[in-house]
């Protein structure tokens, strides 16, 4: 093949006429078409290593005004620089790929109106399916209502939406909770400060049911003055600089605690930051614990103690729905909305001891 010929694109004609088989043949084939089972072993191979050895490759805009599939799934993300969500890309790549799906990756930054201009350009490039990794921002967009009418198959990672007409995965944020105050408890720890999640946040009210459920159960008082709020502000990456404000608050006004339990790992480990700076160490004279268990969580110094959520397995969950729903759409088959709730896991590091 001429240098010419490498800088042009290779048709399904170039591959027949190399391999001295019909165009028909050829377009089964590399199709993969289920009239492929029929065509001998032999003749398969000399046309796909033909194929491979040219450099064809196939055109997904003719692919797709055959099959009206676009073999992509849109993946919305409100705020990419979220610790939180890069294991769950991780796992929403490493789940599409052997099925051989591109994701087409989303970041509304935090804001409503390129939320939903997003959405209008995933849509308009005909994307299969759609996953949302959703925060607080979701309490005042409904625009995913809209989306059954399109016949486009959604799941949220994160957030239910009322109504059950949308698939979601998300943690058991009640037991999560449980499982954080539980590891302090059992350590000794009575006098116990609390840095709750954004009011507007839907992780926030159940994972403080968990906490107040266990308390109850064992007849421990939770004390108001030891109980602060991360307020609701959108940067994800904020909640470093609000923990250590609100730790900083706390150390201020004298309080008496041997324990911090933090809504999340960077609450936490800005905590970690302001007892250090006030001479407190961790965890020697005060355990700190937080919850999601991001990557910097074991690298921290002390490593943190923490409600590990399985992220990355959230990510492969959101595509195994969206991919049944696709597949029952082919099948002109029935099929509703699913709810996969994943179990947390306490992990223990340097962060936590007993008293």
């Amino acid at each position: 093949m001429d240098a010419k010929r490498k800088r042009e694109q290779v048709t399904m004609k170039d591959v027949a006429k190399a391999t001295g088989f019909s165009p028909a043949t050829v377009s089964i084939v590399l199709n993969n078409a289920p009239l492929a089972r029929y065509i001998a072993p032999g003749t398969r191979q000399k046309i796909e290593e033909s194929a491979k050895r040219m450099g064809y490759r196939p055109n997904a805009m003719a692919r797709f005004l055959r099959s009206k599939r676009s073999q992509s799934i849109g993946v919305m993300m409100f705020d990419v620089t979220d610790p939180f969500c890069t294991p769950i890309l991780r796992g929403v790549e490493n789940a599409l790929y052997p099925l051989g799906y591109l994701p087409i990756l989303a970041d509304a930054h935090n804001q409503r109106e390129r939320f939903e201009r997003y959405l209008e350009m995933l849509l308009e490039r005909h994307v299969d399916g759609l996953i949302v990794v959703a925060n607080w921002l979701f309490v005042d967009i409904h625009v995913l209502a809209d989306l059954n009418k399109a016949e486009v198959p959604t799941v949220t990672i994160g957030w239910e939406i009322p109504g059950n007409r949308v698939s979601f995965a998300m943690v058991d944020n009640e037991a999560g909770g449980r499982l954080a105050i539980e590891h302090l408890y059992q350590l000794g720890h009575r006098r116990i400060a609390m840095i709750r999640g954004p009011k507007r946040l839907i992780d926030s009210a159940p994972r403080w049911r968990g906490i107040q459920k266990f308390a109850q159960s064992v007849r421990q008082e939770i004390d108001p003055s030891l109980v602060l709020q991360l307020p609701d502000v959108f940067d994800a990456n904020a909640s470093f600089e609000q923990g250590y404000r609100l730790t900083e608050e706390l150390l201020q006004k004298k309080k008496k605690f041997t324990a911090l339990l933090a809504f999340d790992d960077l609450t936490a480990l800005g905590a970690i930051r302001a007892l250090a700076k006030a001479g407190v160490s961790v965890p020697e004279q005060c355990s700190v614990i937080g919850f999601d268990d991001v990557a910097i969580s074991g690298l921290s110094a002390p490593s943190l103690t923490t409600v590990r959520q399985p992220l990355e397995t959230m990510g492969g969950a959101a595509v195994n729905m969206v991919m049944e729903a696709i597949k029952a759409a082919q099948e002109n088959r029935e099929w509703s909305a699913a709810a996969h709730q994943l179990h947390p896991e306490l992990v223990i590091r340097d962060s936590t001891r007993s008293i």
